[in-house]
């Protein structure tokens, strides 16, 4: 059975990259536009994985991963945060709300697969 991944990505070009490679290997995605709606959205799904983009509209992707910790539900989902904004402690800041893992933009295809790969296997 292939492993799910939902990816928190505002970018359309982004989650559409993301959400091709992972079906090109065979992981069973779930893409979410609007981070509002993430927690339900990861609630319904289920998934092995979350990727989560840190600068989203509405709400900060940090957050959503500190809920994410505090959800009955979801506290054993991994994230692997993938973030634009990549300044002095942001990784140890992204890290210490929850992220099991952390990429900053550009990533590049093999890095991205390897990140998912030491995560969800």
């Amino acid at each position: 059975m292939s492993k799910k991944v939902m990816i928190v990505e505002d970018n359309e070009l982004n989650l559409k990259l993301f959400t091709d490679l992972l079906r090109a290997h065979q992981f069973n995605v779930e893409g979410v536009r609007d981070g509002r709606l993430a927690l339900e959205q990861a609630r319904m799904f289920a998934p092995d994985l979350v990727i989560m983009d840190i600068q989203l509209p509405h709400v900060s992707g940090i957050d959503l991963i500190e809920a994410m910790q505090k959800d009955a539900i979801l506290s054993a989902v991994p994230v692997l945060a993938v973030t634009a904004y990549a300044g002095k402690g942001d990784e140890e800041r992204i890290r210490a709300a929850g992220a099991r893992g952390y990429l900053s933009k550009p990533v590049s295809v093999m890095k991205f697969l390897e990140a998912v790969r030491v995560i969800v296997g």
